[in-house]
């Protein structure tokens, strides 16, 4: 799932030497306006003054500044916030958990395993988390207080209010037990969701957090190509350096706030129809093709309505975003995903032939969901159970920096005081 923010930005490529400062910023990752902060360092180049009006920059020399910086903001730029983090890098079309490759940990590690090695830098064969039996039942009792037609992501917000009261221990904000919380938490949330057709599924302790999540989205009976690219699409959508709903998970914890809160704020922006909702509008647009037989009148209807083509187009990728790369490498080796498989690629070479556009995770996580007889928000609610992990990553490390310093100042832009008392 990606961020209408840092996602589905649709635009042919530069096609030449010298990029406009839009293009330069898109490629760096950074605002307009912090392009310019480069050029005053003496950072980058211009053809014109900076600030000046249509100023262009060298194509070579904005991708080299980018893969220098790892295309994110420069810690000292004006007006601009930095958070200091080791969690995950993105530079060069890929990115990294601590250093390490995260399509290689997601393709050798289960989603707990990668859990672990983002949360202390350690890999712990095997591990699996656990659901407290009094937070389970209390997330239940919550999740099923709702109205039937309510979200995962409704359901989700309502387990963690649950799971938090359930747990006296919540306030403690020492390393040792936001992460026992965090163990605790993640099964709890997939737990709390009913089980699609109604009827509980077996599981044992010794199941996957993925198999215990399979029984949640679709009926169909799980085989093993399947839980691994579902466990795979867990392990990739953990962290994704600073998204929307991440920034808003620090800026709890700068706070304080306790662990379930954090993921709580998390959660909130995640329902966001720019941020959540990108893999369900990719599932539903596939339905389509498939339905309709091919990608050409699909493509043709969300452009003449205005609408972009969802699951296409990375802010942070210059070519294909490497979660979907990492996704449709295991996809194709599910049988019943060959036909959404094959209408995902029709739709990147039909919006191909006006410009290059390359698919994100979202479309990844379609195919998924499509082939699996999934509903389309299954990878809303993938992205959620996943991101928790990486929300209390965010979490740990925003607990060892000062209080409260994610404090912008407002600048003000109402009428100059003193103005006159109003009167009724």
């Amino acid at each position: 799932m990606t961020d209408r923010s840092e996602a589905d930005v649709q635009r042919p490529d530069a096609g030449g030497q010298r990029l406009t400062t839009r293009e330069a910023a898109e490629r760096l990752g950074v605002k307009p306006e912090t392009v310019y902060a480069y050029v005053s360092r003496g950072q980058l180049s211009s053809s014109r003054a900076p600030g000046g009006r249509g100023s262009t920059f060298d194509a070579a020399e904005v991708d080299a500044l980018a893969r220098r910086n790892g295309r994110r903001e420069p810690s000292s730029a004006p007006g601009e916030p930095s958070v200091r983090t080791g969690i995950t890098l993105i530079v060069d079309d890929r990115y990294y958990y601590r250093g390490v490759d995260a399509t290689e940990l997601a393709t050798r590690y289960s989603y707990e395993e990668v859990a672990e090695w983002l949360w202390t830098g350690e890999l712990r064969p095997g591990v699996r988390f656990t659901a407290p039996e009094q937070a389970v039942a209390a997330a239940r009792r919550a999740v099923g207080a709702l109205p039937v037609h309510c979200g995962s992501t409704d359901r989700l917000r309502v387990a963690v209010v649950a799971a938090a009261a359930a747990d006296p221990l919540r306030f403690d904000l020492s390393r040792d037990a936001v992460l026992g919380g965090a163990r605790s938490l993640i099964p709890t949330l997939v737990a709390a969701l009913p089980t699609v057709g109604g009827e509980e599924d077996r599981l044992s302790a010794s199941d996957s957090l993925a198999r215990q999540l399979w029984p949640k989205l679709t009926a169909r009976q799980p085989d093993g190509p399947s839980l691994a690219a579902l466990d795979a699409a867990l392990a990739l959508l953990i962290d994704h350096d600073l998204a929307a709903s991440t920034l808003a998970a620090r800026v709890a914890a700068s706070a304080r706030a306790h662990p379930y809160a954090v993921v709580s704020a998390g959660l909130g922006v995640l329902e966001g129809p720019l941020h959540g909702a990108a893999s369900g509008l990719a599932h539903r647009m596939l339905a389509e093709v498939l339905e309709r037989g091919g990608a050409a009148p699909v493509v043709a209807d969300h452009l003449r309505a205005g609408r972009r083509v969802p699951g296409l187009g990375h802010r942070l990728y210059t070519g294909e975003d490497p979660r979907a790369r990492t996704l449709f490498g295991l996809l194709a080796r599910i049988p019943q995903a060959g036909p959404a498989l094959a209408a995902a690629r029709d739709v990147v070479a039909t919006t191909a032939r006006d410009t290059t556009l390359h698919a994100n995770v979202d479309l990844a996580l379609a195919v998924l969901s499509v082939a699996s007889d999934m509903p389309a928000e299954a990878g809303e609610t993938v992205f959620a159970i996943s991101r928790t992990a990486g929300w209390v990553a965010h979490a740990l490390e925003e607990y060892g920096e000062r209080p409260l310093r994610m404090r912008p100042s407002g600048h003000y832009t109402g009428p100059r005081p003193p103005q006159p008392f109003p009167c009724p």
